[in-house]
């Protein structure tokens, strides 16, 4: 019998797992389906020998230094910033749309003020921004719109962003200066031994048993635990009792090439041709050095593991109805992306998981120590 039964081994299950081992002193059994620790963020060498991400790439982000003091007792970190290119007309330019963007793109010599003003004549005036194609004809205009958000767009979500809530793209900013970094956050970084060593870490507490391999369904009315955090689909938990949440999911496929490099940046996205959507070359964001590269190829699939919610209002609604299924739920917390149904980033998951862990030691006596963040989460007690 442990205190607490913590259903994925993921950022959302092995954060909170770690608190209250380490915080409460309480016993901990940790499941996971996979057969391995680290959720969606697992990394490995491959037959090569070179570091990859087996779900694609996962670039740490954060503007919190408490997120990041956290995460950093259990590794060391190595500077990163993120670049990524994305293939318009035959040219690599530089996504986010910045200067360099629509300067080379149209062959012209702006400034930052002259691209302000360019910006100005093509945008287009949107009365409500309500849909992620609002947002970005009403930014950049229609022409950019079709070259670089338009087919990715339906590539990756399998809808026209004109029907995809505005979340999709309102988080993709654009520039009038050269700054061509993905990603603008104070601390951009990476676990410098991977983020499957920085899990190990996290979940090596003599407090806390790992099982891999594990689906909850088959444990789930054997009474290991007097209480639960969960963080799988939340549909799931409860049996698609109400109907399914609509995800996108991903195949990847994997490839080493005896070459040093093969591209200029770590990512190169494919908004206008090919089934991927993008490529990433994982020495870029490990600094390994090798005399081979490894790549991996991203496909959007609307079957598989369950990876993007899907923001449309009709499956927001959907999930305000399993989510008064889950607060009406003794004993069991609902955190992370898959159980809140939220595109979050890491940090934000981080974010999450500290908070509802704030909010698990109040409620039932003694008093957190750390890493109060702000970020929702399910909870019934």
């Amino acid at each position: 019998m442990h205190d607490w039964l913590v259903v994925g081994a993921g950022f959302a299950g092995s954060v909170i797992a770690e608190r209250i081992a380490t915080q409460r002193g309480e016993r901990v059994l940790v499941i996971d389906r996979r057969p391995h620790i680290a959720g969606n963020a697992y990394d490995h060498l491959d037959d090569a020998g070179l570091m990859i991400h087996r779900y694609g790439p996962h670039i740490f982000h954060t503007n919190s230094a408490a997120i990041v003091e956290y995460l950093g007792r259990f590794t060391e970190w190595r500077p990163y910033e993120h670049r990524v290119l994305a293939m318009v007309d035959g040219m690599l330019l530089p996504i986010p749309i910045n200067l360099d963007t629509v300067n080379r793109l149209y062959g012209m010599g702006l400034d930052s003020a002259g691209m302000e003003r360019w910006l100005e004549g093509v945008r287009e005036p949107v009365a409500k921004i309500e849909t992620s194609e609002d947002v970005v004809v009403s930014t950049v205009g229609r022409e950019l719109y079709e070259k670089f958000f338009r087919g990715y767009t339906r590539k990756q979500w399998g809808l026209d962003p004109s029907e995809l809530a505005k979340s999709v793209t309102a988080r993709i900013p654009t520039r009038t200066n050269r700054d061509d970094r993905y990603f603008t956050d104070t601390y951009q970084q990476m676990p410098k031994a991977g983020y499957t060593a920085m899990f190990g870490r996290m979940l090596d507490h003599p407090k806390i048993e790992v099982r891999l391999g594990v689906d909850y369904r088959a444990l789930k009315d054997r009474g290991l635990a007097a209480r639960t955090v969960y963080t799988g689909p939340i549909d799931e938990f409860f049996d698609f009792r109400l109907g399914r949440l609509p995800y996108r999911s991903l195949r990847f496929e994997h490839v080493t090439e005896d070459r040093e490099w093969a591209q200029p940046v770590g990512t190169v996205n494919y908004p206008q041709t090919e089934a991927y959507t993008r490529i990433t070359e994982y020495k870029h964001l490990t600094g390994q050095v090798h005399p081979k590269t490894s790549l991996t190829y991203e496909y959007p699939m609307a079957e598989g593991d369950p990876y993007y919610p899907v923001p449309r209002p009709e499956n927001e609604a959907l999930f305000k109805r399993y989510e008064a299924l889950a607060a009406a739920t003794p004993d069991v917390w609902f955190v992370g992306r898959l159980a809140t149904y939220r595109y979050y980033n890491m940090d934000q998951v981080v974010g999450q998981a500290l908070a509802t862990f704030g909010r698990i030691d109040e409620s039932l006596g003694g008093q957190a120590r750390h890493g109060r963040q702000s970020g929702g989460g399910v909870h019934a007690g």
